[in-house]
């Protein structure tokens, strides 16, 4: 650069890094629209996605609203962009995946909360489930084991502009230094529902976990009293096996 400005008067040579400079900025800024972009076409894929939801028998109207905002396809590989308002999961980092709108949906609709309740989410995963709760006005808090997916993950949701509390940890374990929770609901299929989790939910609150190897059975257990829990079974779902201990 230096044997270039010889060419060039001081002023010219000035102008010239200025423009070159507004010109890296505006990259910049192009670049940053290109990943937090909600475009109209975007809001107008999630309107039918949720009149499938709807239609799927989801009545819930704080997560039809929610699934109605949030803006998935900033969840997932911009390969997958024109397919992400449709109802399928998708691969993420670390083996993982992002859960079909009805599964977060019907999970969602399953813990029963109002406005300003605490949730616990075990498995934060691409943090798309994260977000419906927090557009559905829940104080969110959220535990991932992966760490390559909490690095990833915790920055795009503070972009997007969501604010809950996310810690890098061992599902099993829950977050007892916060609980009680009026729900939790985990993303990962368990062997067996983990007995941390039910001694952290408030009485009267709801676990939504699904339970099995293969196939997982969709399970709602409601804390009666500080020793009674009763269980519910719901249909079949597939999930990603829920694993113990941290993942670096």
């Amino acid at each position: 650069m230096a044997g270039f400005a010889n060419f060039l008067s001081p002023q010219v040579f000035t102008k010239s890094c200025l423009f070159f400079w507004r010109a890296l900025q505006r990259a910049e800024l192009f670049r940053h629209f290109c990943t937090v972009a909600d475009l109209a076409r975007h809001r107008g894929k999630r309107n039918s996605l949720v009149r499938l939801l709807i239609d799927k028998g989801i009545r819930d109207r704080s997560v039809l609203k929610a699934i109605g905002k949030v803006p998935r396809h900033l969840f997932i590989d911009s390969s997958f962009e024109d397919f992400a308002y449709q109802d399928k999961a998708f691969p993420i980092a670390a083996g993982q995946t992002i859960s079909q709108p009805y599964t977060v949906a019907f999970q969602s609709e399953k813990l029963n909360l109002q406005a300003g309740q605490k949730v616990l989410e075990v498995g934060t995963g691409s943090g798309y489930q994260a977000a419906v709760l927090c557009e559905m006005g829940l104080k969110v808090f959220s535990i991932e084991r992966q760490k390559e997916l909490f690095d990833h993950t915790r920055p795009l949701l503070q972009k997007i502009g969501y604010k809950l509390f996310m810690k890098y940890g061992d599902g099993y374990a829950g977050l007892p230094n916060h609980a009680p929770f009026d729900g939790i609901v985990v993303t990962a299929g368990a062997p067996e529902i983990p007995k941390a989790l039910l001694e952290q939910l408030n009485i009267g609150g709801r676990l939504v976990i699904p339970v099995g190897t293969n196939v997982q059975k969709m399970k709602v257990v409601i804390r009666k009293s500080k020793s009674d829990f009763e269980v519910h079974n719901f249909g079949d779902f597939r999930f990603v096996p829920m694993l113990h201990d941290k993942n670096a």
